[in-house]
């Protein structure tokens, strides 16, 4: 199974990916954790001491340079564009209490203009993760779907959109449509998160007649009471991983 989540930013996409993460893990599965996001979060949800000492793939030069047989910054320079990578896995995970996490870093792809060794070896990494890994992988992503190449993208079993009561929310997941029916992303579902009343729910629902509802999530002060004390939001909000876990009855097997 292997599962991407995406969403305008602020929406919540990162704590939801955390209570899919552990609700996954309850149900004994085996997950693989990858922090897609530029702007990388999922480590401080997941509860990992000391997030801010992590060092993203992306900026991880001597590697890059390694696997990718060149030297960043070099104009006109020729570079590897199938690196090994099938070893970083085990190497540059992190244990978080049985969920092996990865945090990517940002990404600048050829779809955006940049053929570099950065991008080029997070992509063939974040392949070889969809592709031929055996766990659960749960890939917390930015708005775009830029990390995802034409073949890897219909190998996701689902593309999860995290969306709140806002016109722009609701703009930027008719936009990961539009791009997921490009890769061909057959299973898109939407989450309505921050829901504070049947009008909020009623909102989403209305303007969004073409999507698939997984579920929602009420509106929680605890989400921030955890993010200001860097703890997992599962931990002051249980009832949050329990309408998580009850929407991935079934549909996650």
């Amino acid at each position: 199974m292997k599962i991407a989540i995406s969403g305008k930013g602020g929406v919540g996409k990162t704590t939801f990916a955390a209570f899919l993460i552990k609700s996954l893990q309850m149900k004994g599965k085996t997950v693989l954790a990858i922090d897609a996001d530029p702007d990388a979060n999922l480590a401080q949800a997941l509860g990992v001491k000391n997030y801010q000492e992590i060092t993203p793939i992306s900026e991880m030069r001597g590697l890059i340079e390694e696997r990718t047989e060149t030297k960043i910054g070099t104009m006109g320079s020729i570079f590897k564009m199938n690196p090994k990578v099938s070893d970083l896995p085990e190497k540059l995970s992190i244990d978080v209490d049985g969920v092996k996490l990865m945090v990517l870093g940002g990404v600048k792809t050829a779809e955006g203009g940049c053929i570099c060794p950065q991008s080029v070896l997070l992509k063939v990494l974040i392949t070889h993760l969809i592709l031929t890994r055996d766990e659960v992988v749960v890939l917390d992503m930015e708005a775009g779907l830029e990390h995802l190449g034409r073949g890897t993208a219909r190998a996701v079993n689902k593309m999860i959109v995290i969306v709140e009561p806002g016109r722009r929310s609701i703009e930027t997941a008719h936009e990961i449509k539009r791009l997921s029916e490009g890769l061909r992303i057959k299973n898109l579902l939407i989450v309505g998160n921050k829901i504070r009343s049947e009008r909020d729910k009623n909102f989403l629902l209305h303007n969004m007649t073409n999507f698939t509802f997984l579920g929602f999530l009420p509106f929680n002060e605890s989400i921030i009471e955890a993010d200001l004390d860097d703890r997992p939001p599962y931990e002051l909000n249980p009832e949050g991983l329990k309408l998580v876990s009850e929407m991935i009855q079934g549909n996650f097997e």
